[in-house]
């Protein structure tokens, strides 16, 4: 689960207290393992390919924290424009932000302000998790997910679709679900191949047949531009079904830590 669970000289009190803060929340004195703990017993080839190109497992790491760093900077900033506020806008994410106003402007999307990042349980299937934004979007209401990765990914379903098993119950006028994609990238002015840095690492992707791609090192890249991309997912049942799969497998997976945490 985590090297902190088997740190010498801590005790089982405070690695069963470990385990809890890192695999969940608790909400009115109980304790809930989290959605995306949960759904990280998934196996994830994309992630895996990742690991594979860098130089190391350590280099991988580094990249992958400092990728959440930048991404939890454009999600926060962004949260805060969706409630009406103005925040400043760094440099670094402008281009990305700026895109995102935009395309606010250009559709009807308002959000429940008491539902933005607002920490939510199902009490039945036991799991809690945090939703970015409650949204209703051309008239519809549903659960909006902000994520700042290169693709939208299947395993968001699983996610989304517990956040609406949770919600459903106090909203039934739930509909929907969104996936908003925020990104930033430099295209190749000559073969329009992208540069999506992340961080700390440049990836270079074709644009269509890799035989027109330029060498590495003769790309004229534009300015950074921003992505803004929002993909509707409905149907989410059949996707709760393969979530509670998920946390079952999860559960075996650490069921001596869950009898120890009073869960199991």
């Amino acid at each position: 689960m985590n090297a902190a669970l088997f740190q010498n000289g801590n005790n089982l009190d405070e690695r069963i207290k470990t385990f809890k803060a890192i695999a969940g929340y608790e909400i009115d004195g109980v304790w809930y393992p989290r959605v995306t703990k949960i759904v990280e017993i998934k196996a994830k080839p994309a992630l895996y390919h990742f690991y594979g190109e860098a130089d190391s497992f350590a280099h991988g790491e580094e990249i992958k924290q400092k990728s959440a760093v930048e991404g939890t900077l454009i999600h926060e900033t962004l949260e805060k424009i969706l409630i009406g506020e103005e925040p400043a806008i760094p440099a670094s994410i402008s281009p990305a932000l700026e895109e995102v106003q935009r395309f606010l402007n250009e559709r009807s999307i308002t959000v429940d302000k008491n539902f933005v990042e607002k920490r939510i349980f199902h009490p039945e299937h036991r799991y809690a998790g945090t939703i970015d934004a409650l949204a209703f979007i051309d008239g519809e209401l549903g659960i909006l997910d902000i994520k700042t990765s290169q693709s939208i990914y299947r395993d968001y379903n699983l996610q989304t679709a517990a956040y609406m098993a949770a919600l459903t119950r106090e909203f039934p006028d739930l509909r929907t679900r969104w996936i908003l994609r925020v990104d930033q990238i430099r295209v190749c002015l000559k073969c329009r191949a992208t540069l999506r840095a992340k961080g700390g690492r440049d990836k270079i992707r074709a644009n269509g047949n890799r035989g027109n791609r330029c060498p590495d090192d003769k790309h004229e890249w534009s300015d950074l531009q921003g992505i803004v991309e929002l993909k509707e997912f409905p149907y989410w049942k059949s996707d709760f079904e393969a979530f509670l799969g998920a946390k079952k497998l999860w559960e075996w997976e650490n069921e001596y830590w869950l009898k120890l945490a009073g869960y199991l």
